[in-house]
């Protein structure tokens, strides 16, 4: 089994793999998890074989087929000034949806850099940049409030992570492309240049957070 930072290890290797096999953009908006099916029963399979997005997948899937643990317990110990202005509301969530606070700062550095008040060009707001049907689904009635952002994004986090059996770099995926892209390519990471660079973001600065070694 590959653990996180040893799968993070191989990222390095493959970046130039970003240039080559991908599409372009991800799709205007990101789908509902209650739109799709379930992940196959036993898993979701591998990443892709061949070609540099299979190459840029292997290496940012942090577990391949090893499953993300619920609720870990373990807390960040490296927030920016920013990060910690929202320590204690992102570990609220964390515990409520048995996640490890560490993966929820990881995603909110990335995608928002903790601006509670930022708005992508594709309409997503806030902390960790809720599409505006995402925010509809998990009942938000304002998407910059830090508080309701956080926790439906943590909700929505978690919905993906029981979606994908429990794998964190098809959910970061899913969470940043959109379901029906991961379930359309066969429960693989998507070969998007945004998602191929998104998920090893995501798993680099949760490695930053909990002050992991690089290799």
């Amino acid at each position: 089994m590959r653990t996180v930072s040893a799968a993070l290890a191989l990222i390095g290797g493959v970046m130039c793999a970003f240039l080559l096999d991908v599409e372009e953009d991800v799709p205007a908006a990101r789908q509902s998890v209650a739109a799709f099916p379930p992940a196959p029963t036993g898993g979701v399979p591998p990443p892709a074989g061949d070609g540099a997005q299979g190459a840029v997948a292997r290496a940012a899937t942090p577990t391949s087929h090893t499953r993300w643990p619920h609720g870990t317990g373990s807390f960040p110990v490296a927030l920016s000034a920013r990060g910690e202005r929202y320590r204690a509301l992102v570990e609220q969530a964390a515990r409520e949806y048995t996640l490890d606070s560490a993966l929820l700062h990881a995603v909110i550095a990335t995608e928002s850099a903790y601006d509670p008040r930022a708005v992508s060009p594709k309409g997503a707001v806030g902390l960790m940049q809720l599409m505006p049907e995402t925010a509809r689904r998990y009942g938000v009635s304002d998407a910059f409030d830090p508080g309701e952002n956080v926790r439906a994004g943590a909700r929505y986090l978690r919905d993906l992570l029981a979606r994908f059996d429990n794998d964190v770099a098809l959910s970061l995926a899913a969470y940043n492309a959109g379901e029906r892209a991961v379930i359309d390519r066969g429960y693989r990471i998507p070969p998007y240049k945004e998602t191929l660079r998104y998920v090893p973001a995501v798993l680099a600065r949760y490695r930053e957070i909990k002050g992991l070694p690089d290799s």
